[in-house]
């Protein structure tokens, strides 16, 4: 499928600074950046990195003297995705799990896995299939924890998120990881532009590792799971923030949009009896 997606990012530097941007769309055997542009206005010395490991693409950028700053990325992407029968998307057990996996085994910044291991096990250890076992916690996040635009910030966990019972799309996929660590599922941060989100933003969701293969999740429900476009996956937020920066800067706007440039595009839920499963690799 096609997608043509865009964001603006303004800020004011009181001071020369660094920025450092995960805007970018992925490069991957999946999707693949038929045009892309990125502009920085006014002109500062900018350069393209990549995350050792997970192929993150990040750009930094280097703000010399005070300005104003806009940014500006665009991109036509041609994704894909494997559908999968849920029925093969049994657990794999730690023995059999690649050296790449077994980080998303292990509690991290956002997600304390090991503080939530008695919760996850008494609600859904006694699901037997790995897939139902994750769309349980899955729904239980979407029912229990109210979606709530200004409640959280930058320091919220996953426990936070249990206690407070209100969040963001990040609080949520947090605590999707966070449940299926504890679990004994590795489980990933997955953010993204998203085709009929509502308002146009950044989206972040999370994937599950069933089969041998990483499974999409969300537990917002916000957008369709097959109109998403991926950014970067890491353990948690930590490692896909938005932007990071270095210096006196005044964040201004945003400005994120996400159109599908096909025809017939047919949106994908989970429901409890969903037979499909979706990967993005």
């Amino acid at each position: 499928m096609k997608f043509k997606v865009s964001s603006e990012l303004g800020y004011y530097f009181n001071s020369p600074g660094t920025l450092i941007l995960n805007i970018h769309a992925l490069k991957s055997p999946h999707q693949q950046i038929l045009g892309e542009s990125f502009f920085v206005d006014p002109w500062f010395y900018f350069e393209e990195l990549i995350s050792v490991g997970a192929d993150n693409r990040f750009v930094r950028v280097n703000v010399t003297e005070p300005s104003p700053v806009k940014l500006r990325y665009q991109a036509t992407v041609e994704n894909s995705f494997d559908v999968i029968n849920c029925a093969d998307l049994y657990e794999v057990q730690v023995r059999d799990m690649d050296a790449l996996v077994l980080s998303y085994l292990n509690p991290s910044r956002y997600c304390q896995s090991d503080k939530l291991y008695r919760l996850a096990n008494n609600m859904f250890g006694y699901i037997d299939n790995a897939f139902e076992k994750v769309l349980a916690l899955t729904e239980w996040i979407h029912n229990n924890v109210e979606y709530l635009s200004g409640s959280t910030n930058s320091q919220t966990s996953a426990y936070d998120t249990v206690t407070e019972q209100a969040g963001v799309c990040r609080d949520f996929a947090h605590l999707g990881i966070a449940l299926c660590r504890a679990l004994t599922i590795p489980a990933r941060y997955f953010t993204g532009y998203s085709y009929k989100l509502s308002p146009p933003d950044f989206h972040a969701c999370f994937e599950a590792y069933l089969g041998g293969r990483w499974v999409i999740f969300d537990p917002t429900k916000l957008a369709p799971l097959n109109g998403l476009v991926k950014i970067a996956t890491g353990r948690d937020a930590a490692d896909t923030a938005i932007a990071s920066i270095f210096g006196d800067v005044r964040f201004d706007s945003i400005s994120v949009n996400c159109e599908f440039a096909g025809t017939g595009f047919e949106p994908h839920f989970y429901t409890d009896s969903s037979s499909q499963a979706l990967s993005y690799l």
